[in-house]
């Protein structure tokens, strides 16, 4: 996290860069590319510079996809790429062109399946904190239920890459906070559009959500995604401060704004089936950074890289095709990495491996991002008012994911 230095991880991987880089087009947004030759790029727009190269990895050659972002460019500034629902899933491309950004990775692991559970519908929901221009979205499921590579020691699915207010990039932590308040009691709150609460708990659900179903909110463990769903759970929906209705399964469909539906599971729901229809309700829930920072963007994934250190423990045993984010120069500039997934290239970079070439393209600070099938950037070509995927995602096509970082200029 940002202010805080973690130990020298044993066994870093060494990595050497094939190809290094000659003069970049927008030299000051530089942030100590390894030395020498010839890159292929160039400009994106002010304060945007696109790059790609090899990297000779443990497993092989494989080939690199680099932006680099300076948000001490008044012009400039990244804001979270979505649908316009946290479970929701669109192309990369398309969300960067829907709100139109310049350029722009993918982001967060997200539900990306239900086998477990046969019947209950997968969310596409991303597993990770949310936040879009200032505004909450959701929150971290329990790290039992997340999707993805196993998380390095002394990681949590509530850590986050984020663009704080003041426009530094940064790494952090952010804690749900919130309540729910009757006259006879108060309820911790569990979840915020979440697509996995915590046993026992009560979870809120605002028009954020979207229409997919709830019921996989109160299904698995806090420690096993593939537990079975619980046979006790109750729903009640609140608006304008006051219960309107109740049902004993979570259901679907669109949450109109000013309503809020909290789901309960197991002893969450024993306590939800004291409220009665009428009843005056009042919901709280915010967002709490562990560096006590206001955010304009975040979003999950985990850290790899503090202070210029791989974190200890990473795996250097697992290659794939990866993406993640950088930042550099104390904040003001960030470094957004995608691996490319044509045949040639596929064997990937192990976790160690993104640590350490994200530390030799100049980041203090490093976070994985959703990899494989998922990895994509997004970049517009010189004259051009769309962008194009620079990148070829390793399953023929881009895949629909529910968010990423997206780039903007001017």
């Amino acid at each position: 996290m940002a202010g805080r230095r973690r130990r020298r991880g044993a066994g870093r991987a060494v990595l050497a860069f094939l190809t290094a880089f000659g003069a970049l087009v927008g030299a000051g947004l530089a942030g100590a590319a390894p030395a020498g030759a010839v890159q292929k790029g160039g400009r994106v727009a002010p304060g945007v510079t696109y790059e790609e190269f090899d990297i000779q990895a443990a497993r092989g050659v494989t080939h690199a996809h680099v932006l680099r972002v300076d948000l001490g460019n008044p012009q400039v500034r990244v804001d979270l790429l979505y649908p316009g629902a946290v479970a929701a899933r669109a192309r990369v491309s398309a969300m960067a062109d829907t709100q139109g950004a310049v350029a722009g990775v993918n982001g967060d692991f997200f539900n990306i399946t239900e086998t477990q559970h046969p019947g209950v519908e997968a969310t596409g929901a991303s597993v990770g904190p949310a936040i879009a221009t200032g505004r909450t979205l959701k929150a971290a499921v329990p790290k039992g239920q997340r999707f993805g590579p196993e998380l390095p020691p002394g990681t949590t699915t509530e850590d986050v890459f984020g663009v704080g207010t003041d426009g530094r990039a940064r790494l952090d932590r952010l804690a749900l906070a919130g309540s729910v308040s009757t006259a006879e009691a108060q309820l911790p709150l569990g979840g915020l559009n979440q697509y996995a609460l915590p046993e026992g708990s009560v979870g809120a659900f605002t028009s954020e959500w979207g229409s997919v179903s709830r019921v996989r909110a109160t299904c698995g463990t806090d420690t096993d995604r593939a537990a079975p769903c619980s046979t006790d759970t109750y729903e009640v929906a609140v608006r304008d401060g006051k219960v309107v209705s109740a049902a004993d399964t979570p259901g679907s469909g669109p949450i109109a704004e000013g309503t809020t539906v909290l789901v309960g599971r197991e002893a969450g729901a024993q306590q939800l089936r004291k409220f009665s229809t009428g009843e005056p309700v009042e919901i709280e829930h915010s967002l709490v950074a562990a560096d006590g920072v206001a955010y304009r963007i975040a979003l999950g994934g985990y850290p790899v890289l503090s202070g210029g250190q791989p974190l200890p423990g990473l795996d250097d045993t697992t290659s794939a095709v990866r993406t993640a984010v950088g930042i550099a120069d104390g904040g003001r500039r960030v470094l957004l990495l995608a691996l490319d997934g044509a045949a040639a290239y596929r064997s990937g970079l192990t976790i160690a491996e993104v640590a350490t070439a994200m530390r030799d393209l100049g980041a203090q600070d490093a976070f994985s991002l959703d990899g494989g099938g998922s990895s994509t950037l997004v970049a517009r070509k010189p004259g051009a008012s769309t962008v194009s995927v620079r990148n070829h995602p390793s399953g023929g096509a881009e895949r629909l994911v529910p968010n990423g970082i997206g780039v903007f200029s001017g």
